[in-house]
Order: C-alpha cells, then structure tokens, then sequence
C-alpha cells in the first residue's frame, strides 16, 4: 500500500480515538497534510508531514509506514516520528484529599471544606 485516507491514517496511529472523530477533525480545520488543509480523503505517503490538533494538544507527526487499520499501540508508535512540541506541564490543583474509608463528613469537616473552597 502506497497511500492512504489521512483520516482513516490518524485513527489507525491512535491519534484520534474513533475514524468519526478523525474525520470531524479534518472536516474542521484540525488536519492539515504538508502543511495544506486536509480534506479526510487527502492521500498520505510515506515521508509526508502530517499535522493535527487531537486532545488539547498540538501534534506534528512525519509518515514512515502507512496503514489503514487500526493496529495495537506499539506497531502504530513504529508507523511515524514524532516531531512534536513537548506537552506544556500542568499546574496540578490540590484537591481536598480525605482518607480513604474514614466515612461521611462531619459538620465540622463540612464546613472546613466551605471554607476552602470559598478562599
């Protein structure tokens, strides 16, 4: 196989979760194929540069092996490089943390919790 659909290409490297979604995307804009919008019907080969803004993440992924079903997570991360940017760190919130079993609330811990999240 020498070429593919793009959208069913990024559903089967599991950028996408469903071929619907891949599809979507590139129906939206999200897609583009050597930095082209791509229609979900544009071809890819080998060596093409595939861009797509999947899951709050901006990717940038080259070709080097095209595939039109979906295969298990390691032969798909063998399908292509990954160019992209690092994912930006996320500033983690600390949630009000109970210990595990020790039951209802009590009025007293309720209120605590009000108070924070209030502040």
């Amino acid at each position: 196989m020498e070429t593919t659909r793009v959208d069913r290409w990024v559903w089967a490297i599991r950028l996408y979760k469903t071929r619907a979604e891949a599809t979507d995307a590139c129906k939206g804009g999200h897609v583009s194929v050597n930095g082209k919008s791509a229609k979900p019907s544009t071809p890819v080969a080998i060596g093409s540069r595939v861009e797509a803004y999947a899951h709050e993440r901006y990717r940038i992924v080259e070709v080097t092996q095209v595939i039109d079903k979906r295969v298990g997570a390691v032969v798909a991360a063998g399908c292509y490089l990954d160019h992209s940017p690092p994912e930006p760190e996320r500033d983690r919130v600390r949630v009000a943390e109970r210990e595990r079993g020790s039951g209802r609330p009590t009025k007293r811990d309720r209120r605590q919790l009000d108070r924070w999240r209030d502040a």
